[in-house]
């Protein structure tokens, strides 16, 4: 019996990054591709739901949904930033290419005081 052997040759515009999410058989498909397509992503891009929805077929709904998914496996860190006038200025997150210890069970949200 003929056995299939696929090659994929890497000449440019390629990323290298760890199979440990791609092996978390915890993670759907859809999560981990798009941690997949975000540790892709250069250091500069300026990371948000809807560009991340801008450059996929999937809708906000489904990268917010994948996105917690990977929040609630460790991938993903999110911490919530405050404006001076107490009003929520934005979001940051940080992606792990390996999950993170969880400090605590409880939430993973920090609020930060952002001030201009």
């Amino acid at each position: 019996m003929a056995t299939e052997v696929l090659r994929v040759k890497k000449t440019k515009n390629f990323t290298v990054l760890s199979n440990h999410h791609l092996k978390n058989k915890e993670l759907s498909l859809r999560s981990k591709g798009l941690l997949s397509v975000i540790l892709s992503l250069p250091d500069h891009w300026d990371f948000t739901i809807k560009g991340l929805a801008a450059i996929s077929k999937e809708g906000v709904d489904a990268i917010r949904s994948s996105i917690c998914e990977l929040e609630g496996a460790g991938y993903v860190k999110r911490r919530r930033l405050i404006s001076r006038s107490g009003k929520l200025s934005k979001t940051e997150y940080t992606f792990y290419e390996v999950p993170r210890l969880k400090e605590c069970d409880t939430e993973n949200i920090v609020e930060e005081k952002l001030y201009p």
